[in-house]
Formats: structure tokens, C-alpha cells, sequence
């Protein structure tokens, strides 16, 4: 179980990203996923890389199997497409009216080694489930998304009605002090950044906050979350973008 821990804004320590970093951000963040080659080494400089280090980024990750290549223009692989379906998700989460139902995963399946069980963990976290207790995983069903018809091979999808009360339980399942201490501290730090590299890199470390957020109903969360605010900023730093 998880348990709440205050960050202070002096810990976020975010580094500049690498050339192979900022590639997938533009690209992640480009709808559809692709761009020719001059318009990406274009769109990198601004952010501190040359030309000839961008080519050089754009073929490891070619051979890495990270982007595809048709004549001139790179587009995602089909791996980082479902990474961008979570970014999209995690920018702009799809919600309904919370009546209080709680959604729950029990794992019943056994004999998984230890490289199944991490990868299961992280399918479940990037569903935005936390776990109670091993091999039970709930969050409110307040949240609308895909649900991966596979899962049924691993165990069962049910409808719950926690008797601990759902704000109690919220808090016991998720960091919330945490992530929106570390929160404000983005929304500050973005606010006071200046130059296109220190900005991109700033809010790069917003979208992957974002992905933490278990969005929540407003009932359920502490005061002040920041969680609105991060997805407002981001969006006017993508329009910054498309006007630059």
C-alpha cells in the first residue's frame, strides 16, 4: 500500500532532456505522429539540438524499432503509438459522473514469473488501478477507457462498494500529498522558466506528472489539487508552441 509523502520544490532536479527525449516529445505531441525529416530537425533546434545530432538520434532510434521510416517522413512505432494513447488520456482524461461504485481487478491466475507479474503491474497502474493488497487492484469507476479484453485471462473485472469510506480509501491508495505538493511545485516552476529548451523541458515533466494523476472524483481529493491547472498550463504551452 501506498502511503503519502510531501515533495518539497527543491526536489524536482529536472534535466534537459536528450536529443532522443525531445524527438519523441515533439512527435508524441503531434497528431497524426509523424513529420519529414527537415521539418523534425527544424523543430529541434530551438531546443539546444543541432542538426547533425538530431539525423544522428532519428537513425539509432529507427534501428531501435522506436520510430518508422517511409521515404522522408518519421512516424511512431506502433509501441510508442499506445504511449501517446496514454499521454492523450492522461492530458485530456475522459470522466463520467462518480455514484459511487468502485471498479476492482482480483488477479486469479497463477504461475507467472516475476517478468509477467511487473508487466501486469504496470498494464494495471497505466489503467489508473491501485493496489489494496496483492492481486487486488480497485479505483472509482468515474474514469472512461478501453479495457483491455486479454485481462480476463488473468483474472476478474467486478462492480464494489468499499465499506471504508471512499476519501479515506482514495488517500490510502494514492500519494495524493505527494503528487500535488510536486504538482504546485511544476505549476511554479513552469510559470517562472524562461527559454524554449528550459520550457519544453519543464513541460515535459508536466505530462509525465500528468500520467501519475489517478483522476479522481473532485470528492475525493484533497483541497487545492493542481491537477486542472498542470492540464490548462500544458494546453497553453501547446498552443505557445504552435504559434512559435
Amino acid at each position: 500500500m501506498r502511503t503519502n509523502q510531501a515533495e518539497q520544490p527543491d526536489q524536482l532536479e529536472l534535466r534537459p532532456l536528450s536529443a532522443r527525449s525531445v524527438v519523441l516529445s515533439l512527435l508524441l505531441g503531434a497528431h497524426p505522429p509523424e513529420l519529414p525529416v527537415k521539418e523534425l530537425v527544424r523543430r529541434v533546434e530551438p531546443f539546444g539540438v543541432g542538426g547533425s545530432t538530431a539525423r544522428a538520434a532519428l537513425s539509432r532510434m529507427v534501428a531501435a524499432g522506436d520510430l518508422r521510416r517511409t521515404d522522408t517522413v518519421h512516424r511512431l512505432s506502433d509501441r510508442l503509438l499506445e504511449r501517446q494513447r496514454r499521454q492523450d488520456d492522461a492530458v485530456h482524461p475522459r470522466t463520467r459522473a462518480w455514484d459511487g461504485d468502485w471498479e476492482m481487478f482480483v488477479i486469479t491466475a497463477t504461475g507467472r514469473g516475476p517478468a509477467e507479474r511487473a508487466d501486469l503491474r504496470t498494464r494495471l497502474a497505466a489503467l489508473r488501478l491501485a493496489e489494496l493488497r496483492e492481486g487486488v487492484w480497485l479505483r472509482p469507476a468515474n474514469v472512461s477507457r478501453p479495457w483491455p479484453d486479454d485481462l480476463a485471462q488473468v483474472g476478474e473485472r467486478c462492480a464494489a462498494r468499499p465499506d471504508r469510506p471512499a476519501a479515506e480509501l482514495a488517500a490510502a491508495l494514492w500519494p495524493l500529498d505527494a503528487w500535488a505538493a510536486k504538482g504546485r511545485a511544476l505549476l511554479a516552476h513552469t510559470a517562472r522558466v524562461d527559454g524554449p529548451a528550459d520550457r519544453f523541458t519543464a513541460f515535459a515533466a508536466v505530462v509525465r506528472h500528468l500520467l501519475a494523476d489517478p483522476v479522481l472524483p473532485a470528492e475525493l481529493l484533497p483541497a487545492d489539487w493542481p491537477g486542472t491547472a498542470l492540464r490548462t498550463a500544458y494546453a497553453d504551452y501547446r498552443r505557445e508552441l504552435g504559434t512559435r
